[in-house]
């Protein structure tokens, strides 16, 4: 019986945390009531205060579940990996509720993050960029003397500063074009001639359909 208990506790727990990210990208986070999301999960609100405590701690969990739902296809390690995470994220960030909703929050994080960094999305993002970007220096892909972790909040900077034009532009349509043009122009910068000409920066790597 346990076992059947906790797979119908772990589908509750999914749905309350789609119909959050749904109802957060929608509304943002003081647009939405608790009492919205549990009519859009279709379930009590006891249900939804045995998972979480409150509207925030679901709004942490799904800002720290961003760097999982991006699906960056393929074995590759340092710059194209690099390169192959944010424009799956771009891909990926124009349908998908949870990214929806995690471009939104992070736009909102002092309402309920309370400073601990490894639930500040930006963070997140710089240390997975910095892993690969430093795996491309060990791989001698870098041009000596840059500096990863700048890299990586540079990036981290500039692809939520585009996806923020590419909303008010397009809808997100041309955010995968507005992430490649980014790496066209920072790559000259930090990636060795040689590591750069055999990156493929093409506008459709990424995409799952």
């Amino acid at each position: 019986m346990v076992k059947p208990k906790q797979d119908r506790a772990l589908r509750t727990r999914a749905a309350i945390v789609r119909a959050a990210a749904e109802a957060f990208a929608e509304q943002g986070f003081a647009g939405t009531s608790v009492a919205s999301i549990t009519k859009r999960a279709g379930v009590t609100l006891g249900a939804l205060y045995f998972h979480f405590a409150s509207k925030e701690e679901l709004a942490r969990e799904i800002v720290r579940a961003q760097p999982d739902q991006v699906r960056a296809e393929g074995e590759t390690t340092g710059l194209q990996r690099a390169v192959d995470v944010t424009m799956a994220w771009a891909h990926q960030l124009r349908d998908d509720p949870m990214l929806l909703a995690g471009a939104r929050l992070v736009l909102e994080q002092e309402s309920f993050v309370d400073g601990v960094a490894e639930e500040h999305s930006h963070q997140q993002w710089t240390q997975i960029m910095e892993h690969e970007l430093c795996a491309a220096q060990d791989r001698g892909e870098m041009r000596e003397g840059t500096d990863a972790q700048a890299v990586a909040r540079l990036v981290v900077n500039a692809c939520t500063g585009a996806q923020m034009h590419s909303q008010l532009a397009s809808g997100r349509r041309d955010l995968p074009q507005r992430v490649a043009e980014m790496w066209r122009c920072l790559l000259p910068a930090v990636a060795t001639e040689e590591a750069a000409s055999g990156l493929d920066l093409s506008e459709v790597r990424g995409r799952t359909t």
